[in-house]
């Protein structure tokens, strides 16, 4: 019977709580009165004070004479009885007086004397049955019997909890590289097929915890439902779970509104970003032209564009947030923001470098460029860094913004369809006892005997200085292929040397001195003539006559 008081009580708490919390009609204001308790059930109420003794004390003093009388061995309900005398009516027992009804207490309940002094000890009657009922031998020896009742049923329940724990782990270990084959991410093998296995028992086994721990809350307030003078405690484990539940409850309906006006203004922005992403896409493919847009423009516009929604989103959405006008919400928000800004000059420096690199079109990813000193091709661009490897095969890191504070060149957009592509030149020096129409000739069949160096539009040379010993002369070809730049310069390099050594020329410069006389040239011997030699010292003699001698007298 108290099983399904128990039950009960759970259900009208939730309707009562519930109904309790919402707003009603406010109640006309009335005196509050002192209650008469037994056992923790309250009697009646005693609204006023007689004598020197308050209301308070009254109660206070009615109750423990209930409770003594709740203790008789032989209590015979029918000895409490009302007796009216000249100056109160008073309720006793046998010959013991248990309270007096004073003419103040039957105007404030608004009934006549005697009538209230009847109510009163009909109540006291019935509750002091109840406890002594409640109290017996035999109550107890039910009350006991159903407790181990409980007790053996909580045993099995448990027991077979187990049993299909264990059934569900069995299952679990069979399905091993059948079901359960592990998780991989694309090719990382984040869990092998046993580790799957024993992540699925660890979480079975911490659910199983769980549900031995519901039923075990869910068991004790049942045993001390049981017993009368325990009866206050399952109460009190009930209000534990109870009390937050019903918050939740009604947190969760009072939050409706601002969960609607959050789910739609998530909706529209989720739409608004998918037909930016749909635009991107037509601008990337040409099939939508803006004038003065840059295809290339469209991922990082469409990137940027849609983390500013979404942080306006965010911003739009926080005051409906649970919790968001808390203090404590809003203090980690600002220590959040306060250690952003202390930290992220740099990068957010970066950031901005990065998107002005975007839109200024400097170079893209492929281009073979020059920083500063450094020279390769751009493997990696994004907003905080751009990576750049070498023609000696290294990865260097450069910040977007030294990129911005430095000047870039770019060798690649000149190899465009639209342009003749990138020009090459090298410098050589010759003395002026070589014809400059011969040094053009040899250095043009040069450069056109490299490959990779275009036919058209032809190399061509210019005479950069004439200087104390030799003239400079500059040799320029056009290319198409820019990231075989070293490769090329070597080769026309090459080139160079043969072509000079087999019109005869000799690259002297920029200092070099050289007694002919006897001495071989320093053109190598295949482009010798094979009866060459070197010439001989040439040593003249040269005679003087000496005028002959005048004798005078």
């Amino acid at each position: 019977m108290r099983t399904l008081q128990f039950f009960a009580c759970i259900l009208s708490f939730f309707i009562v709580g519930t109904l309790a919390a919402q707003p009603g009609p406010v109640a006309k204001e009335s005196s509050i009165g002192a209650p008469v308790v037994l056992h923790q059930d309250t009697l009646f109420h005693i609204y006023n004070s007689v004598g020197s003794f308050t209301k308070e004390e009254r109660a206070s003093a009615i109750s423990k004479r209930v409770l003594a009388l709740s203790k008789e061995r032989f209590f015979r309900t029918d000895s409490v009885r009302v007796r009216t005398s000249a100056l109160s009516t008073d309720i006793v027992y046998m010959d013991r007086v248990l309270m007096s009804v004073s003419e103040t207490d039957a105007t404030a309940a608004e009934k006549p004397q005697e009538e209230l002094a009847e109510v009163y000890a009909a109540q006291i009657r019935e509750s002091v049955r109840k406890t002594v009922e409640q109290y017996s031998l035999r109550s107890i020896m039910i009350e006991v019997g159903l407790a181990l009742l409980v007790l053996v049923v909580f045993f099995f329940l448990i027991r077979y909890v187990n049993k299909l724990f264990q059934f569900i782990f069995q299952k679990v270990e069979e399905q091993q590289d059948k079901t359960l084959k592990g998780l991989k991410v694309k090719e990382y093998q984040m869990l092998t097929p046993e580790r799957e296995v024993a992540v699925v028992l660890a979480v079975g086994r911490f659910i199983r915890l769980i549900t031995i721990f519901i039923l075990i809350y869910i068991l004790l307030p049942i045993l001390f439902s049981i017993f009368p003078w325990t009866e206050s405690y399952a109460d009190t484990l009930l209000l534990y779970i109870l009390s937050p539940l019903r918050k939740i409850g009604l947190g969760i309906i009072n939050y409706v509104p601002n969960l609607l006006t959050i789910l739609v203004i998530v909706v529209v922005t989720h739409y608004v970003v998918k037909f930016l992403h749909f635009l991107t896409g037509e601008v990337e493919e040409g099939k939508l032209e803006i004038p003065g847009f840059y295809a290339e423009w469209a991922k990082p516009t469409y990137n940027i564009i849609r983390f500013l929604l979404y942080a306006f989103m965010f911003v739009v959405i926080f005051p409906y947030l649970p919790g968001s006008d808390s203090p404590i919400f809003q203090g980690v928000s600002v220590f959040i923001g306060i250690l952003f800004s202390l930290g992220s000059s740099s990068a957010i420096a970066n950031i901005v470098a990065g998107m002005v690199l975007t839109y200024m079109r400097s170079f893209k990813v492929g281009d073979r460029i020059k920083i500063g000193e450094v020279t390769g091709d751009v493997v990696e661009k994004t907003l905080l860094v751009t990576r750049v490897r070498t023609t000696k095969n290294e990865d260097i890191t450069i910040p977007n913004a030294m990129i911005l504070n430095n000047h870039t060149t770019n060798f690649t957009t000149c190899c465009s369809t639209e342009q003749k592509g990138l020009l090459l030149h090298t410098t050589v020096t010759i003395g002026y006892d070589v014809p400059w129409p011969k040094v053009h000739q040899a250095l043009i069949d040069a450069a056109l005997a490299t490959p990779m160096v275009e036919k058209e539009p032809s190399p061509f040379v210019l005479q950069t200085s004439l200087d104390d010993f030799y003239v400079s002369y500059q040799l320029n070809a056009y290319t198409m292929n820019a990231s075989k730049m070293a490769a090329i310069y070597s080769g026309i390099h090459q080139n160079i040397q043969d072509k000079f050594n087999e019109a005869g020329i000799e690259i002297l410069s920029p200092h070099y001195r050289a007694q002919r006389d006897g001495n071989m040239v320093t053109i190598p011997e295949k482009y010798l003539p094979q009866d060459y030699q070197a010439p001989s010292f040439r040593v003249e003699q040269v005679q003087q006559q000496t005028p002959p001698v005048v004798h005078q007298n």
